[in-house]
């Protein structure tokens, strides 16, 4: 450019054949630096277009293009002194009046404000492509200014998901077959019918992995599988996986993709993957932890474990990446053949608040702690039967959502309930993540291997397979269907007991943390009931009528709480609860259920992984798939009458665990107003709190979301220029106004200039 600059005031010719030259120039040197870049020249960010050529207000920048239709800007500046001043493109020559607003990075067409030094994406609107624009400048409407530009290359090609080959079967090995596998950005890989029948034998070690070369080989690394799980693949049959590469590699990293027998060190099928793909860069947040103890275990992609041996004492640390009432488990298996929950010595470890625990869990039964004969089975701390708390925290920590929490043990506990940690021969280990219930303590997880873990902590060399963790924008699943029994003929319901049904079960219909089982009324999981004042009506139970199984003893109750589990609460907590049917008291005041009956229960059958629960797309295609085993003998029979003292809304729920139940509503008549305004009621919560999830703001001002919306008059909901689009945000708002709209509502909300724009204070108040 110096070079330019310099013969230009030279030059003996006209304007305009030296902006012609001037163009030629600049474009070639546009495509040099498209052409020069190189992905590991930095972060991979996209096909790479130019600089802004900046002409006043300090505008300037860094232009890529991540996709066909967007633009990522890093190091942009401007200085704001613009009068009306907007991202501006078209298809003319140069910029000028002829193009269209471009949206700024929260899809919003309003003037452009002040940037310094800022990275963000900006999409060209109505799905128009890169590839039909020739510009995108700084560009001011009012005086019809241009303060910024960069050109589109000719014949530019923007990144797109790329095709690379389909896996094929190896002679002599197990069956391995795909569609077409599409690179989709720099970490992720979409297998297409994907199918291995899980025939490697018994000790394959078979694993997606990765690697540089002309061929497969040990020299590689695992990725994990579309769950986020590390152990040996399963078995699958013609199915679309989404895989993501592990920490910071990208596909630029790597040389071929296989389906890999890590212990025969044998490529079951494989495909080689091309230099220079021209693909989007990755959305997935990279977050670097660097461990303080010498040997590290990645467990899953959101979790690991590191741990040293001192002396007679071995310091443990866990960092997964966790939601704030999530947890992290970790500890010695109950078999020593095998990796088993049932007899486990394990450490459960949280942050509540400002305070971080490493708890001592001793587990006897695969279920929460509850009171059998006078003695606590379950998963139990170790002080609640009778033993000590052996893990001394050190220290802990939570940074961009990843929880560290460090403790310390002897090797040989003095709590004879305490599994001695062994340095002459590998360990079978447990571990898991899940969420906490109100008490903090630990629910039914939802994250746990299914295979083998062992681990040698007496290693003469460190070991270290961890990596940085990673995260990206939840893909939310829709919850199942939520039932309904309303049907004023039916005056008999039967109770029996299946498989919560992870997230979009009984978690996503409910809101509330599962301990893996829930009740199944006339077949349908937890649905609301509608009943009415003054009718009597039957519950046949089938919940379990043996007290000595701390897993399969469930009376039924109901009580105007909806959480359950009474038995385990507190004398002054179950003073508290009014209990309206269930339970019986004694002459010295002791809770007795009243309505145990056999137990019939719905199980997953033999070989179906629960944690692929979430893969069904409604609760009908689940509920298939499930095996009955019921014993003999009646049904236990609970009679109820509401009357008019009763609540509107009560809650049917197990004695003696928590959360497997759901809500009974009490109304005075069927008539369809009823049914309609409990309906209009759930639409208007739905929609509200799809709105309020996409704001980030559903636990923070949200007063009991599961029984009507009350948002705190203090809380300020950011105006949609502070939210990420892609959630949907427009859509969702103006779905959630009509919801308030034909509800009985009171609402204030406000619109701005443009239609799709919410103001940031509104109070809504269902009545």
């Amino acid at each position: 450019m110096q070079f330019l600059f310099g013969s230009a005031v030279r030059w003996r010719g006209s304007m305009s054949t030296m902006w012609i030259l001037a163009k030629v120039l600049l474009l070639a040197m546009v495509l040099d630096n498209a052409a020069s870049q190189k992905p590991e020249d930095g972060p991979y960010r996209g096909k790479y277009i130019g600089k802004f050529n900046s002409y006043h207000h300090q505008a300037s920048g860094d232009v890529y293009a991540v996709d066909e239709y967007t633009f990522l800007l890093t190091g942009f500046n401007y200085d704001g002194n613009g009068v009306d001043t907007f991202f501006w493109s078209g298809a003319s020559n140069r910029p000028g009046p002829q193009g269209f607003i471009v949206p700024d990075e929260y899809g919003k067409t309003n003037i452009l404000e002040r940037y310094f030094n800022k990275d963000f994406t900006i999409r060209l609107p109505d799905n128009k492509k890169i590839t039909e624009v020739k510009w995108l400048a700084v560009y001011d409407l009012n005086s019809q200014n241009n303060f910024a530009d960069v050109y589109i290359p000719e014949d530019f090609e923007p990144p797109v998901p790329q095709k690379a080959g389909s896996l094929t079967a190896i002679a002599g090995g197990p069956m391995v077959s795909s569609d077409t596998i599409d690179i989709l950005d720099s970490k992720t890989i979409r297998i297409t019918d994907f199918t291995y029948d899980g025939k490697a034998g018994t000790q394959a070690e078979v694993h997606f992995w990765v690697g540089v070369g002309p061929s497969p080989s040990s020299k590689g690394s695992k990725v994990p599988d579309e769950m986020g799980y590390l152990d040996p693949i399963r078995a699958y049959d013609r199915e679309t996986i989404t895989l993501e590469l592990p920490g910071d590699m990208t596909i630029f990293d790597i040389d071929w993709f296989s389906v890999y027998d890590v212990e025969a060190r044998r490529d079951y099928g494989s495909i080689l993957i091309s230099d220079d793909l021209n693909v989007p860069p990755s959305l997935v947040r990279v977050t670097p932890h660097t461990e303080s103890l010498p040997n590290c275990r990645q467990l899953h992609k959101d979790y690991r474990v590191s741990w040293e041996v001192f002396g007679p004492q071995i310091t443990i640390q866990l960092a997964g990446n966790v939601k704030q009432d999530e947890y992290l488990s970790f500890g010695l298996s109950g078999s020593e053949q095998r990796s088993q929950m049932l007899g486990a010595d394990v450490a459960v470890a949280f942050i509540d608040g400002h305070r971080g625990y490493a708890v001592d869990y001793n587990i006897t039964s695969l279920a929460p702690c509850v009171q059998v004969l006078g003695q606590n089975k379950g998963v139990c701390r170790d002080d609640v039967v009778g033993g000590l708390d052996s893990y001394q925290l050190h220290t802990f920590s939570r940074e961009n959502d990843i929880n560290t929490i460090t403790f310390r043990r002897m090797l040989i506990s003095s709590d004879s309930g305490d599994k001695e940690f062994l340095l002459d021969r590998p360990m079978y280990v447990v571990w898991a993540m899940g969420r906490l219930d109100s008490n903090n303590e630990p629910t039914y997880h939802d994250v746990y291997p299914k295979r083998n873990v062992q681990i040698h902590f007496n290693t003469s060399e460190p070991v270290n397979d961890c990596f940085s963790f990673t995260s990206r924008e939840a893909n939310l699943k829709d919850v199942w269907e939520r039932q309904q029994i309303f049907d004023r003929s039916v005056r008999s319901f039967t109770a029996t007991l299946g498989p919560a049904g992870g997230k979009r079960g009984y978690q996503g219909i409910t809101g509330h943390v599962s301990n893996g089982l829930a009740w199944y009324i006339n077949g349908f999981l937890v649905p609301e009931l509608w009943l009415r004042r003054g009718l009597t009506y039957s519950f046949l139970v089938r919940g379990g009528n043996n007290p000595h199984s701390p897993e399969f003893y469930h009376p039924l109750v109901i009580t105007d709480e909806p959480h359950g589990g009474f038995d385990r609460l507190s004398d002054a907590r179950q003073s508290e609860i009014r209990v309206l049917a269930g339970v019986e008291f004694t002459r010295r005041g002791r809770p007795k259920p009243i309505a145990a009956g056999p137990l019939c229960l719905a199980r997953h059958p033999e070989g179906q992984d629960r944690r692929l629960d979430d893969n069904f797309a409604t609760f009908k295609k689940f509920n298939r798939t499930l095996k009955w085993s019921c014993d003999s003998g009646d049904p236990a029979v609970l009679e109820i009458t509401p009357n008019t003292s009763w609540p509107d809304v009560v809650y049917y729920n197990s004695f003696t665990h928590a959360n497997m139940g759901w809500k009974i509503h009490i109304v005075d008549s069927y008539s369809q107003s009823a049914r309609n305004r409990g309906e209009r009621h759930m639409s208007f919560n739905n929609s509200m709190r799809l709105l309020l999830t996409a704001t980030g703001l559903v636990n923070s001002c949200i007063i009991d979301p599961q029984n009507g919306w009350s948002i705190k008059p203090t809380c300020c909901l950011p105006t949609i220029a502070h939210i990420d689009t892609s959630v949907g945000f427009n859509q969702i708002a103006r779905m959630a106004i009509v919801s308030v709209r034909e509800t009985s509502t009171t609402a204030s909300i406000q619109h701005g200039n443009h239609v799709d724009r919410i103001l940031n204070r509104y109070t809504i108040m269902y009545l």
